[in-house]
């Protein structure tokens, strides 16, 4: 009698663990490349990752992305009846955000756009919302509705309404608009984000939510709020304390090849971050790394010899005493022949030191757990 309880309360849980599947769609800089138009594109629009993180630098702004290799985003739906939107959930993010109708700019002329007029749960909120990022910014304001994101509704959900968005960054962006999974003190304008409207309404089982990426190309990447799969990884899941309760940030004991500690050899501070493709890093020590695994600076991108991967050393991050290690096919990027670095240089000083980012890489190859309930972030060996 004892085990057919645990049994249902098991089947329960996992009745309770909301699945939201993650698109893996062409990157900003692939349809760039594809138009010729990456090089006067990155001429106009300096490519800055570390705007993404501005709460560093002392701004208010919602800290955004500013990305061009961004691929995987989900769909949810705003209003009743439904209207569909393709977002980014973003880790390194609090806001949830969407054009509008009100908003003509270029960027907004192809993605979908948010009718209030056509939503019969919408209610005016009207506080101004401002994000600026390292090629342009978006300005808007806050309303509120109801949100469905894999099965969950969640009613009364404050989210951002675009009503500029200059330039054309966004504009070759495959999804329309952002959600932020990040904590609430890094919310622009105050705003709650989803996660957080998720748990104080009890619409999950778990104050947690867990990410899966799938690797080469293959389908079946997942966001999973309220829950862990276990067969999305093997082994232990190793628990991280997260050290600022903002970004998703831990602290990193040191990067390794060959056995040599090539980077943050006193230890460093890193974001796990959803809303990252790469791995990113202090120019100096990035610099060493590509020097390592033989990648050569050709206009800004560090090319490979495709050839060379299976004798192209690994780099291991030593997280919490852990090593995770990144063979060559997880760090090296295959895009049309081409293949390039998946470390880039990041300059973001801080008062505990210079910044990390775990981007994409990085999950691709560590399920990856974010657990609101102890502030913890959790790392297993994905399968």
């Amino acid at each position: 009698m004892k085990w057919a309880i645990v049994l249902l309360g098991l089947v329960a849980l996992s009745e309770c663990l909301t699945r939201v599947p993650l698109m893996k769609g062409k990157s900003m800089r692939t349809a760039l490349k594809e138009k010729g138009l990456l090089e006067e594109f990155l001429k106009k629009n300096p490519h800055n990752l570390a705007s993404k993180y501005n709460l560093y630098a002392q701004s208010f702004a919602e800290p955004m992305y500013n990305d061009l290799d961004i691929e995987y985003y989900g769909a949810i739906s705003i209003g009743t009846p439904p209207q569909s939107f393709k977002v980014l959930l973003d880790t390194g993010s609090a806001n949830l955000w969407v054009p509008s109708v009100y908003c003509s700019s270029y960027a907004c002329s192809n993605h979908n756009k948010y009718n209030p007029s056509l939503s019969s749960t919408y209610r005016a909120l009207n506080t101004a919302l401002s994000i600026t990022y390292g090629t342009g910014s978006m300005t808007g304001f806050l309303a509120y509705d109801t949100v469905t994101i894999g099965g969950i509704i969640d009613p009364n959900q404050m989210f951002g309404l675009s009503e500029t968005e200059p330039g054309s960054f966004l504009y070759y962006s495959p999804f329309d608009g952002i959600l932020g999974l990040s904590y609430p003190s890094i919310s622009s304008s105050g705003a709650t984000p989803v996660f957080d409207n998720m748990m104080n309404q009890g619409l999950v089982s778990q104050d947690l939510f867990s990410i899966y990426l799938s690797r080469n190309g293959a389908t079946g990447s997942v966001v999973l709020f309220g829950g862990i799969d276990e067969s999305y990884y093997t082994g232990q899941i190793n628990w991280v304390p997260v050290t600022y309760q903002g970004y998703w940030q831990i602290a990193v004991d040191n990067i390794m090849i060959n056995g040599q500690v090539v980077a943050c050899s006193q230890g460093c501070q890193a974001i796990v971050d959803s809303g990252t493709s790469l791995i990113a890093g202090p120019p100096t020590e990035i610099s060493s790394i590509q020097q390592w695994i033989g990648a050569v600076n050709s206009n800004n991108e560090y090319l490979i010899n495709c050839q060379n991967i299976p004798s192209m050393p690994q780099v291991v991050v030593t997280i919490n005493g852990i090593p995770y290690t990144l063979p060559a096919a997880a760090y090296v990027r295959q895009i049309n022949g081409q293949c390039t670095s998946g470390f880039q240089s990041m300059s973001l000083p801080t008062a505990q030191g210079d910044l990390w980012i775990l981007g994409d890489v990085f999950i691709r190859e560590y399920y990856s757990i974010f657990d609101r309930g102890n502030n913890m972030v959790g790392l297993a060996q994905a399968v």
